[in-house]
């Protein structure tokens, strides 16, 4: 039997007591115990009632920081935060704007996303988002030849589909996905070929998805998201380029 010692590679270092302070404290957050805009105890009061030092409650503060749940500023107790996507919306504008393939790539996920969003939106139907869809394609015919208010429009449409469903946990993914949409209705609104016509057709493929979803169309609703997609994955390779970058999916 061999004498190594089983654990001498993970030992029980102080960032991972950390984690586990940080793990309890996002339990409370998470189920609404700690209210969003409310006050958390100070790091001494927070060490004390986990038995650690203030350094490990401190870290365990910016973990909650890092993760979104909570903002801290100097001298002042930390602050616990409504659930969002921000985190993910600033990794993924880093990735989107990398290269021609990452944005390929985040097209390609969004529509893996979005077409189970858009099935469970035609299951469900909540009335708020499909009241943001409809408000979202009427403010696109209003934003027509207008990429920064058409690009808006197009993401709150995308927002409404995922509040559509009801969960809380999709409508913040949605909203970790918004520099991923504005990078992509950007690049597509601005691109040398858009045309009048074209404008108008993206309005209609968002229609056909907002009615299928509206009808409970579920198949329908597959079908109108994957043609949404396939026209924007077209965009992606107009506007190579224009970003000056060759695409490396071969590479």
């Amino acid at each position: 039997m061999s004498e190594t010692p089983l654990f001498s590679a993970i030992s029980a270092t102080p960032k991972r007591l950390a984690d586990s302070v940080a793990d309890a404290i996002a339990q409370l957050l998470l189920d609404g115990r700690i209210a969003p805009g409310e006050d958390l105890p100070s790091e001494g009061k927070i060490a004390s009632e986990f038995g650690v030092s203030k350094p490990i409650a401190r870290e365990a503060l910016r973990n909650l920081s890092a993760a979104g749940l909570i903002e801290t500023h100097p001298g002042k107790l930390a602050r616990a935060k409504a659930m969002d996507g921000e985190p993910l919306n600033r990794f993924y504008g880093y990735a989107v704007r990398s290269s021609l393939l990452r944005l390929r790539e985040a097209n390609e996920m969004r529509m893996v996303v979005e077409t189970g969003i858009a099935r469970l939106a035609a299951q469900r139907r909540g009335k708020r988002g499909l009241q943001m869809m409809q408000a979202a394609t009427e403010d696109m015919h209003k934003a027509l030849q207008n990429p920064k208010k058409f690009t808006e429009a197009d993401v709150a449409f995308h927002f409404g589909m995922a509040a559509a469903t009801g969960n809380e946990m999709l409508q913040m993914q949605m909203e970790g996905l918004r520099a991923i949409q504005r990078e992509v209705s950007g690049l597509f609104s601005t691109r040398a070929s858009r045309t009048a016509a074209d404008w108008l057709a993206t309005v209609e493929r968002h229609e056909t998805i907002q009615d299928t979803i509206v009808a409970g169309d579920e198949e329908g609703t597959r079908k109108a998201i994957e043609a949404h997609y396939a026209a924007a994955d077209i965009a992606s390779l107009e506007v190579a380029d224009r970003l000056g970058q060759e695409d490396d999916s071969d590479a």
